[in-house]
């Protein structure tokens, strides 16, 4: 009987999820998911791991387990029948890169949540033909403060996100960009709106990060800035996804615990930040 210690919000979720689902396959053991984590992602997805029963939890003689970012060869031959704490922030498609498909499946959003997301493309789509859509999700928040001050890093630029664009631009006829942000007053003011293929997520209002997520995920492509959810939104949407390739200063601790080809599928397409405030911050 195995699970894992459920941390932070739904990208975090979603990504201990999975790799709880990998490993204990992977080991053939029974994962179990601790109701802190089922029933935020039950709300959302047809996930199957059963939800642990609380006195098995109790009287069990639990073994706790630290995972990295990435997967390790001894990962694969784990000696332990009881482990309570497979513990970090894994999110890496390296932990479960051979059941992917699986993953996919148990990532299988529910029906509301499908309907709703296809219902608003549809809308865009009318009056513009057959059009590709892009989603374009921007991390600021606390962010802005945690990454040059704690990890020596920098979240996306106005820059970044034009030559993103420009991208698809070029690559596509008739594409849709669908922006959402924790931050959209800034996103308003940096994103070019001259050619009229750029939509604001709820008119431009912060919306539920749930409503939010299933939306991009239903979209043809994505562009990410940094953090989880980006992340996951490019992996469900399956199509091309475009990353910052490098957005801290190499003596970053953050590169102790985080490995940017464990972080990134190879088939994404990566653009590196400008790193430039960074050394007038220092």
């Amino acid at each position: 009987m195995w699970t894992i210690e459920p941390i932070g919000r739904l990208g975090n979720l979603m990504g201990e999820y999975a790799t709880l689902y990998a490993l204990a396959k992977l080991n053939g053991h029974k994962a179990y998911v601790m109701p802190e984590m089922y029933w935020p992602l039950s709300r959302v997805f047809k996930i199957t791991l059963p939800m642990i029963d609380q006195q098995d939890f109790i009287h069990t003689d639990w073994i706790s387990f630290p995972l990295h970012d990435w997967m390790s060869p001894e990962y694969k031959d784990i000696d332990y029948d009881y482990i309570k704490g497979l513990t970090g922030y894994p999110c890496s498609w390296t932990f479960y890169e051979d059941v992917k498909h699986e993953i996919l499946r148990e990532f299988t959003f529910l029906d509301y949540f499908k309907e709703e997301a296809n219902n608003y493309l549809f809308k865009l789509r009318e009056g513009h033909g057959n059009v590709t859509f892009v989603v374009v999700h921007i991390r600021r928040g606390d962010y802005l403060t945690i990454m040059p001050n704690v990890w020596k890093g920098v979240v996306a630029d106005k820059q970044y996100l034009q030559t993103a664009m420009n991208y698809f631009q070029d690559k596509y006829q008739n594409p849709l960009f669908i922006v959402t942000s924790n931050g959209m007053d800034w996103c308003k003011e940096n994103i070019n709106t001259e050619l009229g293929d750029v939509y604001f997520s709820e008119d431009g209002k912060e919306s539920s990060p749930i409503h939010d997520f299933a939306l991009l995920a239903h979209c043809n492509h994505t562009i990410m800035t940094i953090g989880t959810f980006g992340y996951w939104t490019g992996y469900l949407a399956r199509g091309k996804t475009i990353y910052l390739s490098n957005f801290t200063l190499p003596d970053s601790k953050f590169l102790n615990i985080f490995k940017y080809e464990a972080a990134f599928l190879p088939n994404w397409i990566g653009i590196p930040a400008d790193l430039f405030p960074l050394l007038n911050h220092a």
